[in-house]
């Protein structure tokens, strides 16, 4: 007979082993992973899934998912945000994250394949695939230099630096362990990088592709997000709920944040200097001034909520909610989730294409991408 494994945190869960998370989402949702689900991954994945044994329970049942997953939302407020599926694009194997350059119109999505997926924003269909090592969990764009950035989630962890404009990988990076979230700053031409395993994040220069600096965060950071125009970098930590904000002309924290329950990934605006996190067992979003980092709301999403999108145009802010299969849409002049979208199995990266205003949604148990539009 085997052994189960002690309860499982949803936010351990879904950090480290995204990748693989579908396999497991039946006991999830009871509230319990066994061992032979989490065998399923691969070598690594165990390894790391080990990390998170002692991590706090998830006590979940389907009812009180089902409870937990009716966000407030206003009557009055009309939907003007593009928030309708206007394409699916098939793509496989099992598409995880996202990012766009909206220069260039193009849409680059991690492939559990270990490769990147390229799609026009013109047609909605894939113009190339990138082979890149291990696992691509996160992925970035530079919009100025035409480059994508892409974690890869080993130990030691790299990051694939690629050309968009001949779609090869022209560099691979080492950094810290367990590579996950990584954000870039146009205007500094700095890329940050999320060690989840070493609690810190790597600072890469985009001119010669070489760690500069290393910060110490939080406990288990996940995801990370930059406002170009303070020069300011935000580190989710899961294991202690805060927000790390960084200084990019130090490269030291400055303040930390308490946000909701086991934060995921987090977005900015950069126009409003606003900062949304995910709150991935709090089924929240919490709204963070960059003035005074301080949250100044908290919004009831779906549930799950795992990846955050904004649309800094429309100031609008799309959230994937993981286990119930939808977006929410968020106003960001209201703080209100003015609608709900259906899209694929277990959603999981966002991104926002502003030359198009349309918001690209990888959903991992579908193998598709939805678009999502006027």
């Amino acid at each position: 007979m085997v052994p189960e494994i002690p309860e499982l945190s949803r936010f351990r869960v879904l950090q480290m082993t995204v990748p693989r998370v579908f396999s497991i989402r039946t006991r999830l949702t009871n509230g319990r992973a066994r061992k032979q689900d989490i065998m399923r991954l691969t070598q690594r994945a165990v390894t790391l899934i080990t990390m998170a044994i002692t991590a706090p329970a998830l006590a979940a049942t389907t009812a009180a998912a089902t409870a937990s997953a009716s966000p407030a939302r206003s009557t009055s407020d009309a939907v003007t945000a593009c928030s309708t599926v206007t394409a699916t694009i098939p793509l496989s194997p099992e598409p995880s994250w996202v990012a766009a350059n909206p220069k260039t119109n193009t849409i680059y999505v991690g492939l559990q394949a270990e490769s990147v997926a390229v799609i026009s924003g013109r047609t909605n269909s894939v113009a190339a695939s990138i082979p890149v090592t291990f696992f691509p969990f996160g992925v970035a764009v530079n919009p100025k230099t035409n480059t994508i950035y892409v974690t890869n989630g080993d130990a030691p962890g790299t990051v694939s630096v690629i050309s968009g404009r001949t779609n090869t990988v022209v560099a691979t990076i080492p950094v810290g362990n367990f590579a996950f979230g990584v954000a870039v700053n146009p205007k500094t031409n700095t890329i940050y990088v999320v060690n989840g395993n070493d609690n810190t994040v790597s600072v890469i220069s985009g001119q010669a592709n070489t760690v500069v600096a290393t910060i110490p965060v939080g406990l288990a950071p996940g995801w990370v997000a930059v406002n170009p125009r303070t020069n300011t970098i935000y580190v989710t930590n899961g294991a202690d709920d805060t927000v790390s904000v960084i200084s990019g002309q130090t490269n030291t924290v400055v303040a930390t944040v308490p946000v909701g329950s086991q934060p995921t990934q987090v977005a900015v605006n950069p126009k409003t200097n606003t900062i949304y996190v995910a709150n991935g067992s709090g089924d929240t979003v919490s709204v963070i001034n960059g003035q005074t980092n301080t949250v100044v709301a908290t919004v009831p999403v779906g549930f799950g909520p795992i990846g955050i999108g904004v649309n800094p145009k429309t100031n609008t802010i799309y959230v994937t909610n993981l286990f119930d299969e939808t977006v929410s849409v968020i106003s960001g002049q209201t703080n209100i989730v003015v609608g709900t979208v259906t899209v694929g199995s277990d959603p999981l990266g966002v991104a926002v294409n502003q030359k198009t205003n349309s918001t690209y949604v990888a959903n991992l148990a579908s193998d598709t991408v939805s678009v999502l539009g006027c």
